[in-house]
């Protein structure tokens, strides 16, 4: 069998963020950790790598497809590869992108693999098989090996069982499998219930995701009358990081005064984020942090008062547990301190 192995232009070996709006780049060989792929996979062929830059794949995506299609169209194919992507959001889109458009056109199998923070899961994982991978680039070689795997078994035509058996995500496809005992789904279903009576523990059979259901709140009445905070995910703080926020997977958010001030000027305000190219923020702090525009609105008289502090953290890379406590803790400050209303500013 021969597979193709999508990768983005970090792994690709092009660049960095400064390489994100690259467009797809085409080898007829492994390259970077194609080639690592390549050498797990005893019946399966790596002929060929696609590279294109993360930016590039998420604003253009029906340019990007359609050079990866031209290019693909002449290519014979029957598995596609794709990352792994690890907690790198736009990453992990890129490749769902490719993934399903892949399944979509060529009907061959799609592997990818993606930490469950990542965004791409809950848009892509009922569009291909997305295994659950670790948070970082050091788990690729764990992440690539089950991949390669569940490939083998693709290849050697063996059975595939559920998704929590082999270690991808649900992808919400229900298929009837009579249990190996013989039991019917009333004696299954009983005997969970009478565990749960007694405290203990069951698998159900059908697994409800729980979500959060968080009711919006109140519209302010009278803005003109409203405290204002800014809280972000921009990563814009003193030059010094004070407190030491992380640059990515964020495990801390700041507090930072603004009491007096009209703009928060570069070189005494920076953004740390390493999800997207710095330079611009830094050179105007205020694109994160819109202290300048709050001001202009508050001389205006279009809100009272501009809270004396504002909170931030980095978004990329955050997972929803940290993103939550972060929320938290932050919006007790604010209630504390009878702030109205907050301006939440990303990136």
């Amino acid at each position: 069998m021969k597979a193709i192995h999508y990768i983005n232009q970090f792994f690709g070996q092009v660049g960095g963020e400064d390489a994100a709006d690259s467009k797809p780049i085409f080898h007829d060989k492994p390259i970077g950790c194609s080639m690592m792929l390549d050498k797990m996979l005893p019946d399966i062929e790596v002929t060929d790598t696609v590279v294109c830059g993360d930016n590039y794949i998420t604003n253009h995506t029906d340019e990007a497809l359609k050079e990866i299609f031209a290019y693909l169209d002449g290519k014979k194919f029957d598995i596609f590869f794709a990352g792994p992507a690890f907690m790198a959001g736009r990453y992990g889109v890129g490749c769902g992108i490719v993934c399903k458009a892949v399944s979509e056109r060529y009907k061959v199998p799609v592997v990818t693999s993606m930490n469950e923070e990542n965004p791409g899961v809950a848009e892509y994982r009922g569009a291909c098989y997305i295994f659950r991978g670790g948070r970082k680039a050091t788990f690729m070689k764990d992440d690539l090996t089950a991949m390669a795997a569940f490939a083998e078994k693709i290849a050697k035509g063996e059975e595939l069982l559920p998704a929590a058996e082999e270690g991808y995500f649900p992808r919400g496809i229900r298929s009837e499998i009579p249990a190996k005992n013989g039991e019917t789904a009333a004696e299954r279903v009983i005997d969970m219930l009478l565990k749960k009576l007694r405290g203990e523990p069951f698998q159900t059979e059908l697994i409800i995701p729980k979500t959060d259901k968080i009711p919006p709140a109140a519209p302010v009445k009278d803005l003109s009358k409203c405290t204002i905070a800014l809280v972000s995910s921009s990563g814009v703080v003193p030059s010094d990081n004070p407190d030491r926020i992380q640059s990515a997977s964020a495990q801390k958010w700041g507090k930072y005064d603004i009491a007096g001030r009209d703009c928060l000027p570069a070189g005494e305000f920076k953004t740390i984020h390493a999800g997207f190219d710095p330079e611009a923020m830094c050179a105007v702090p205020d694109r994160g942090i819109p202290l300048d525009a709050m001001r202009a609105y508050e001389r205006e008289g279009k809100f009272a008062k501009l809270y004396d502090y504002y909170y931030v953290t980095v978004g990329t890379g955050t997972t929803q547990n940290y993103a939550a406590k972060f929320g938290r803790e932050i919006a007790a400050e604010l209630k504390e301190a009878k702030v109205d209303a907050v301006i939440l500013t990303a990136t």
